[in-house]
């Protein structure tokens, strides 16, 4: 006869980090006193035959008798923000939305409900805010210039209240802001710790699945870069998008990291400006239009962001070094590759640039994160210590070795379309990429370089 047998863990209120044994002090997060008892109850089996589950059996379903029509989804009429989410709000999914304080999430998820209340479907938009009164998101709506009876507020952090209000209701929308406010007096821990927004999430996830209602959730970001909360709140959700950029730029990129319902690593382009956020169709055009012609240190290559390439200006400050260790300072760019491409500057090249200090910048507040721009990053650096310009009308892609070869790159196809429909006619890339797949364009000319050493000489 099986027997109930009750284990005991003790989990951290404030990391989640489970030990079978009390501590004061939880050796994760090393905070002191935030270690609960939590009772786990198990059956022990005397049979390996036979279980003992006392659950009911669940009805099997054909793989091939499952319905694969595209999910409904609710368009939010800003069409960057669109794209992110794979072509609109999927019925009853959860989203989550992260970014730094400031930075403009409560902003947008408000100007997309307009767009949103324009569905005659929907009746009834709810928007939870435990971080500010019914008074201050009334004030953000009419800086906006927002007005819509279909929209309610509800000025409440207590989870139980809020599911409460979502059953009676029955609204065809919701917005939590923000997740870390939300608290239940069932759990023992303080409102914004791990235990809290874990349970709030799954809560919210069920309430989603059962009234087939799509929920946002904001999400605060901690000093790493991550949201607030264990990496499994990611892992609940449906779709996870990330709002980034300076909060003293005027640029904003909402990226899509994971998306059930669509395709990841998209992006969309905003400018923050007096009346909320903008789109920009064009990104490319808005990073370059304010270039300064005939200026050293500045070169324009692309990034691929998603499925969709932009160009960027890359610009380098290399000035006389007074000090016995030169400075070095990026933005936009890792600063160890910074260190990186100057190394083999050095090296391969022979500039010495142990007399300046170095200062690069990828201009509109982007931050690159992938190595097709390091060519153009290079040569920026050489043509500032030399203040010799690189011709205005050349886009320069392609990766840096440690041995100064210039290494191919993905989706070339696509920087090069880019590059011409912005009115570049030279165009440097990669020996290795095969110049046989690019169709000749008009007067545009390819140039073909296998090292930083050649390309010096050709741009």
């Amino acid at each position: 006869m099986s027997m109930p047998k009750t284990n005991l863990k003790f989990v951290c209120n404030n990391c989640g980090a489970e030990f079978l044994r009390w501590q004061g002090k939880c050796s994760a997060c090393n905070e002191w006193e935030t270690l609960e008892e939590i009772k786990i109850s198990s059956r022990v089996q005397s049979s390996k035959l036979k279980v003992q589950s006392g659950g009911v059996a669940a009805q099997l379903i054909s793989l091939d008798k499952v319905d694969s029509k595209n999910f409904e989804r609710i368009k939010t009429n800003i069409s960057e923000f669109d794209r992110v989410l794979g072509g609109g709000i999927v019925l009853g999914s959860l989203v989550l939305l992260g970014g730094d304080p400031g930075i403009g999430k409560s902003t947008l998820l408000l100007q997309s409900l307009v767009g949103i209340s324009q569905n005659k479907s929907l009746t009834k938009i709810l928007y939870v805010s435990g971080e500010e009164s019914a008074q201050q998101i009334k004030l953000r709506a009419e800086r906006l210039k927002i007005k819509n009876e279909k929209i309610f507020l509800l000025a409440e952090s207590d989870l139980e209240s809020i599911l409460a209000t979502i059953e009676m209701e029955k609204p065809n929308l919701v917005i939590i802001d923000s997740i870390q406010t939300v608290y239940s007096d069932q759990i023992a821990s303080a409102s914004g710790s791990i235990v809290q927004v874990k349970n709030a999430t799954e809560s919210l996830m069920r309430v989603a699945k059962a009234t087939n209602v799509p929920i946002f959730i904001i999400g605060h970001v901690t000093k790493d870069g991550g949201i607030a909360g264990p990496k499994t709140l990611e892992h609940l959700v449906d779709v996870v998008l990330y709002l980034e950029g300076d909060r003293y730029q005027s640029f904003r990129i909402l990226r899509g990291i994971k998306n059930r319902f669509g395709k990841t690593s998209e992006v969309g382009i905003f400018e923050m400006e007096e009346n909320g956020m903008t789109e920009v169709a064009n990104p490319s055009k808005v990073f370059l239009e304010e270039r300064l012609e005939g200026a050293s240190g500045v070169a324009v290559s692309s990034i691929i962001e998603g499925n969709r390439p932009f160009l960027v200006e890359i610009q380098a400050l290399c000035s006389k070094s007074y000090f016995g260790y030169p400075k070095r300072t990026s933005s936009g760019i890792d600063l160890n590759r910074l260190n990186l491409l100057i190394a083999i500057i050095e090296k391969r090249v022979g500039v010495d640039m142990s007399q300046f200090d170095c200062y690069l910048n990828v201009v509109g507040g982007i931050r690159i994160r992938e190595n097709s721009v390091d060519l153009a990053a290079a040569l920026s650096i050489i043509s500032a210590a030399k203040n010799k310009p690189i011709d205005d009308h050349t886009a320069i892609f392609g990766e840096l070795g440690l041995s100064g070869e210039i290494r191919s790159i993905p989706n070339l196809e696509k920087r090069i379309e880019e590059a011409i429909r912005m009115g570049f006619d030279k165009i440097v890339i990669p020996k290795q990429n095969s110049q046989s797949k690019l169709k000749p364009v008009g007067k545009v000319k390819f140039i073909e370089v296998r090292t930083l050493k050649e390309s010096m000489g050709r741009v």
